[in-house]
């Protein structure tokens, strides 16, 4: 059995809520030079420059690249053979998310679903634990935005609707979202599972690298097929009109139930803040 020392743990996580809200991950930019280099419109163009302008400007000041600094939302892979000493594993990630959001002096938004209090620190986190084998433990980290949250969708399908009544939910959702999600936006659709488990196969989408092909030669199809039907939507960056609604669009898929279809579309902003770090 390998121990881990809570304080590591604490220090990791707090480094990630930083570290995600000051720096875009190099698939991101990239993608932002890209469709910079691919689009027709003056205004367009223009607004890709100032993304990349704020990403620098965010790099050198240490300010956060968004003024929404999100919520916390953890992925971890806990090795079977390895435990946490000094505390237990989900208190020890509260710890670190309420350390790197108070020492980062990052805005605190969790608040009361009815009253609106304000819990003071970001936490509770939303933490997913998933035993895995062998003794590492893994945990990534999304510092997620209320306004691209809120354009995110789960429904129920039935069957016989199948691939094109996924291609419809999913383009008439990104159209009635408009430039609410702040575009160019990044997709993670769910398909499959149950009610509660297609937004998390979505929200897990989007960890995915944006220039990363699905191993399932089917599913990488389905990926670009309904990018190009989302992209011809001409919302374009900030809604302002352009081919670049959405940068990037990532399936993911689990059995269901034979009299089911669940369908999550979970909508992520331009500011595709996330870490990834293994202990």
């Amino acid at each position: 059995m390998r121990n881990i020392q809570a304080q590591d743990v604490i220090d990791a996580v707090a480094k990630m809520c930083m570290d995600a809200n000051r720096y875009l991950p190099e698939d991101v930019l990239s993608a932002f030079k890209a469709a910079q280099e691919n689009e027709d419109s003056p205004v367009a163009k223009e607004i890709f420059r100032q993304l990349l302008e704020n990403s620098d400007l965010a790099q050198e000041s240490g300010l956060p690249l968004c003024q929404d600094t999100g919520l916390a939302v953890l992925f971890v892979e806990l090795g079977e053979d390895c435990r946490v000493e000094g505390g237990s594993l989900r208190d020890v990630l509260t710890q670190g998310v309420r350390k790197g959001y108070e020492e980062g002096f990052l805005r605190k938004s969790a608040c009361d679903p009815l009253t609106r209090a304000n819990t003071g620190d970001n936490t509770p986190a939303v933490i997913h634990i998933d035993v895995v084998p062998g003794d590492r433990l893994k945990i990534c980290m999304m510092a997620k935005g209320g306004g691209s949250e809120n354009m995110s969708r789960v429904t129920m399908l039935a069957p016989a609707q199948g691939w094109e009544g996924i291609k419809k939910f999913v383009v008439n959702r990104v159209a009635e979202a408009g430039p609410n999600p702040c575009p160019p936006i990044i997709l993670g659709i769910g398909v499959g599972g149950t009610f509660d488990y297609a937004p998390i196969l979505a929200k897990k989408a989007l960890m995915r690298k944006l220039d990363d092909t699905h191993p399932d030669p089917q599913i990488a199809a389905m990926e670009k097929e309904l990018l190009d039907e989302v992209n011809a939507l001409g919302i374009g960056p900030m809604g302002l009109g352009g081919k670049t609604t959405c940068l990037g669009l990532k399936i993911a898929m689990g059995p269901c139930h034979l009299a089911s279809l669940p369908l999550a579309v979970n909508v992520q902003c331009h500011s595709a803040r996330h870490k990834e770090v293994v202990l």
